[in-house]
């Protein structure tokens, strides 16, 4: 590769292009050569990196775990660099009628729940595993109605968590989960009417996405990346439209600790297990 830091990032919603394309012109504008390749879902952006495709990785939280458990079993180490302040201390909700008869979580035995897209941490992953770990089992206990839209998007696009909650309005199930920002959206936006709704039960803490590096990063490059991501400022009339695009305000240090809820969930559902054991056996 060149000393251009080349990015790989998942083409989610069509202004994806229009914000690093915005990050290509700012960093251009700091001497610093950026470029990018945009994949359609976050597996084959995993795969790309461990193929030399891109020097860094702006991954989902699910496609960090696919990463740093292929590095595991390749003997490869992979590290989180940066993440937006939006990133950090998020939660999951299990909301329902505000009309319910449902108090918690033990109500909720032999229900009907919506969920997202089946990849989907916040959406799906982290609030089942909420679930089993508080008694009730997915499909066992209780009924799984599953959104499975833009599969290997992981929820970013949020169409699923729209869809659920849709459907806990019009009583076709009697709860559905979403991360708490979206409720605050949707009832913002009317998907959920006013006092419509409320919160049964809420998850732990967990974080969100990361840009993503591997051991034979390019380090000045990496660490100038860095450096010029931390000075972006929100208070400059250039930089702010970004941020805004991005969703973020300050960018921070990247840090894995709260990765460990996500961690439980793909355990207990074997959810990438099949993916790495394909990835790692290429790279053995």
């Amino acid at each position: 590769m060149s000393t251009t830091l080349i990015l790989g990032a998942v083409a989610y919603d069509p202004k994806v292009v229009t914000i690093w394309d915005g990050f290509q012109k700012w960093f251009a504008q700091h001497d610093f050569d950026f470029d990018y390749i945009l994949y359609s879902n976050y597996e084959r952006q995993v795969e790309g990196h461990f193929a030399g495709h891109f020097h860094v990785a702006w991954n989902s939280p699910l496609a960090w775990l696919q990463a740093e458990r292929i590095a595991a079993q390749t003997g490869r180490t992979v590290k989180a660099i940066a993440m937006r302040d939006t990133d950090c201390d998020l939660t999951s909700v299990i909301a329902v009628r505000n009309d319910s008869p449902i108090r918690s979580i033990e109500d909720l035995r032999g229900k009907i729940i919506a969920v997202g897209a089946s990849d989907s941490p916040q959406a799906t992953l982290i609030p089942l595993l909420h679930l089993a770990e508080a008694g009730l089992e997915p499909e066992k206990d209780f009924s799984v109605r599953l959104f499975d839209l833009l599969v290997g998007k992981h929820g970013d696009h949020i169409g699923g968590e729209r869809h659920a909650a849709k459907a806990l309005i019009e009583g076709t199930v009697d709860a559905a989960c979403m991360i708490d920002g979206n409720h605050l959206l949707f009832t913002r936006e009317g998907t959920l009417p006013s006092n419509s709704t409320r919160i049964l039960a809420q998850t732990a803490e967990y974080d969100h996405c990361n840009f993503t590096v591997l051991d034979d990063a390019p380090e000045a490059v990496i660490t100038r990346f860095c450096d010029l991501l931390m000075s972006m400022s929100y208070d400059d009339p250039q930089v702010r439209p970004l941020l805004d695009l991005e969703g973020l305000k300050q960018w921070r240090p990247g840090r894995t600790e709260k990765y460990a809820l996500l961690a439980r969930a793909v355990n207990q559902f074997k959810t990438i297990d099949a993916f790495v054991a394909e990835v790692s056996k290429f790279y053995l």
